[in-house]
């Protein structure tokens, strides 16, 4: 054996570590509040955990009293909302109002066509901008529905998915059971005759 012998050390005696269990998350970025820095909206998320929580405000940015005061011994009283952004804050905040914006207009458009006599095919449009991959869709309509599915160009030059049958509700209820990024109030069930 050697000399020296491992002891074992009691538990009181290890050292202690600290875990900190009350992140807050900012409103705006959705981010920890100590990285609303590299968001892209960072006077925005200032402005929102000045408001909501200004002792974690006072911590995260204490310069910002100064800054506060500064501005109070201004000559004149300046009360545009976007005061003290740089050009690229701008920008990505113009950039997310716009993507905001975009997402609220989009529609996913489910219409069925009649071809010839009794049959019918049903057009998808619009999934993609919900970030769906269309091939994995018309793969999955295809073997569920036991059809022909394909993604095709339509005349506006946008793709859409092609199902080969009447199928048109259960087609609907599928894209609401599997893909839940798309709501179902921006969802459209139309009619239509090709020529």
């Amino acid at each position: 054996m050697s000399d020296t012998e491992d002891v074992a050390v009691p538990v009181e005696d290890w050292p202690k570590t600290r875990v900190r269990t009350d992140i807050v998350y900012c409103g705006v970025c959705s981010m920890p509040v100590e990285y609303c820095e590299f968001s892209g909206t960072t006077a925005t998320c200032k402005k929102w955990l000045r408001k909501a929580n200004p002792t974690e405000f006072a911590r995260i940015w204490p310069e910002a009293d100064l800054e506060k005061k500064m501005d109070a011994v201004t000559l004149q009283d300046d009360e545009t909302p976007d005061k003290g952004l740089t050009k690229e804050q701008k920008k990505a905040e113009a950039k997310a109002e716009r993507e905001r914006k975009k997402k609220a207009a989009q529609k996913v458009i489910i219409r069925r066509v009649e071809r010839t006599k009794r049959k019918c095919v049903i057009e998808v449009s619009g999934l993609d901008d919900f970030g769906v991959d269309l091939k994995k869709a018309a793969k999955l309509f295809a073997t569920k529905f036991a059809c022909g599915s394909s993604v095709t160009k339509n005349p506006q030059g946008l793709d859409e998915i092609v199902v080969q049958g009447d199928m048109q509700d259960a087609i609907y209820e599928m894209i609401l059971k599997t893909w839940k990024e798309v709501p179902e109030d921006q969802m459209e069930l139309t009619e239509a005759k090709k020529k």
